[in-house]
Formats: structure tokens, C-alpha cells, sequence
């Protein structure tokens, strides 16, 4: 099989990060255009994926495309959905106006994502996982 166009990291214990890939996964229909990776897998390895630790990928959400280029933020669900056919779905999120005030709330959902799911902090996980 091919190289996916986009490697999404995950959190397969948060229910809204689950979904979301759902969905995605659904619009790839089987080509393999993204590969999902679970960040929060016992086996997850910063090493084969550009390096990104387990408290970066957890703390805000990181791809790899290609070339090994990491993308973070809004900008990752922006080019999952470009790569599966949906791009227009996100496009609003590069504008001018709207693209900031996106990332301002991307940055406030990112912050307190885990306690919102019943995860604790970043902090607690980290010193659970060791990192």
C-alpha cells in the first residue's frame, strides 16, 4: 500500500477525538489517504513519528504530511479533511477574520480537552506515562 497523504496522531481515549476520526475515516472510504495513529496506545512511539512526544501530540493536535512535515492546530483538521475530499468543510478556518478567532478557540478546547472528557490534566498523564 502506498504512503498515506497525512498522519493524524490521536487520543483514543478521548470520545470527541474518536469521533472525529470516525468521521474521517468514513469519508477516506478505504484508500488509506490518512493514517491514524493513537497517541494514548501503550506502544505509541515518538520516534517513528518526527519525533512528537506523547505531551505534545496530547496537549494539541499534530500530523505528519508529507516530507515529514509536522502540522498542529486547526490546521491539521484542514488538511485531513482536504486530503479526504472535503476541504471546503474547514476552507472558513484560513480566512482573515474567521481563522484567528478559530484558533483562539482551538486553543481553549486544546487546554481543557482532557478535563472536560474526565481525563485530568496533561500533567497527571504525563507523570502516569513516564514522560
Amino acid at each position: 500500500m502506498a504512503e498515506p497523504a497525512l498522519t493524524l496522531l490521536f487520543d483514543g481515549a478521548c470520545p470527541i477525538c474518536r469521533r472525529e476520526v470516525e468521521s474521517l475515516r468514513a469519508r477516506d472510504q478505504g484508500r488509506g489517504l490518512i493514517r491514524f495513529v493513537d497517541i494514548d496506545a501503550a506502544d505509541y512511539d515518538p520516534v517513528a513519528h518526527a519525533g512528537i512526544s506523547y505531551r505534545e501530540a496530547m496537549g494539541r493536535i499534530r500530523a505528519i504530511g508529507p516530507g515529514g512535515r509536522v502540522i498542529k492546530d486547526v490546521a491539521v483538521f484542514r488538511e485531513a479533511y482536504r486530503v479526504v475530499g472535503w476541504g471546503w468543510l474547514y476552507a472558513p478556518t484560513a480566512w482573515p477574520l474567521i481563522g484567528p478567532l478559530v484558533d483562539a478557540l482551538y486553543g481553549l478546547w486544546a487546554r481543557w480537552r482532557l478535563r472536560l472528557t474526565g481525563r485530568g490534566d496533561l500533567n497527571t498523564l504525563c507523570d502516569l506515562r513516564g514522560c
